[in-house]
């Protein structure tokens, strides 16, 4: 499985994410510009073959335009911290690897 991390998201949940999906990156860390804009994130994933991790609605409105690839992961959980957005998603995996697998492109977390 291979994650992108949109900006909302904290770069330091790579290594934990990376323990339990495989690879994961964050959007800082590509040769996208900084900041990307979500259409750039949007094309780079599909392109690579990455599930967006993302807070952001703009992504919801994306997919519902654009279909998939790529597949979203969208939190809908509030203003939290680095921690709990990282326990959130461990504890969603099954959901997550369901997504990878299903024929559907979206998730959300709540």
């Amino acid at each position: 499985m291979k994650l992108l991390l949109d900006a909302n998201i904290s770069w330091r949940l790579m290594a934990l994410l990376s323990e339990h999906f495989g690879e994961c990156i964050h959007v800082n860390k590509t040769d996208l510009p900084k900041p990307a804009k979500d259409t750039e994130i949007w094309d780079y994933a599909a392109a690579k073959g990455y599930t967006i991790i993302t807070q952001d609605a703009d992504f919801l409105n994306l997919f519902e335009t654009r279909g998939f690839p790529p597949k979203i992961v969208l939190l809908r959980v509030g203003n939290i911290d680095r921690k709990t957005q990282g326990e959130i998603l461990v504890q969603a995996k099954s959901s997550i690897v369901d997504l990878e697998n299903g024929d559907y492109g979206l998730l959300e977390i709540i």
